[in-house]
């Protein structure tokens, strides 16, 4: 595989579970800003989706972008469910709710 394949899929394993990063975060992690479609092909093209997970790589906004694994963008959305990922700056139903009930 290309050093630079090699180089994104170091940053993305590197993202933990329910984080994700941009496209062009993950060039600009690189050294390659503005490489965003390029980090995304090198994603298509990984070899090992279980172990470098390319399913935490958004598109900006909190787009999803693309997925080429079996199922396409809606098996990422459902790892990413099963990780509790954040996919968008934007508040969740559940962001308000207090961690554990008051005692009455």
């Amino acid at each position: 595989m290309s050093e630079f394949n090699q180089r994104v899929y170091r940053v993305t394993l590197a993202i933990p579970p329910g984080e994700t990063l941009t496209y062009g975060e993950v060039a600009a992690r690189i050294g390659e800003p503005g490489a965003a479609r390029a980090v995304g092909v090198a994603l298509g093209q990984n070899p090992i989706p279980i172990i470098v997970p390319c399913h935490r790589v958004l598109a900006a906004g909190g787009k999803t972008g693309g997925f080429s694994a079996d199922g396409g963008v809606e098996t990422k959305l459902r790892i990413l469910t099963i990780e509790k990922a954040r996919t968008s700056a934007e508040p969740s139903l559940f962001d308000s709710l207090p961690l554990e009930a008051r005692r009455r």
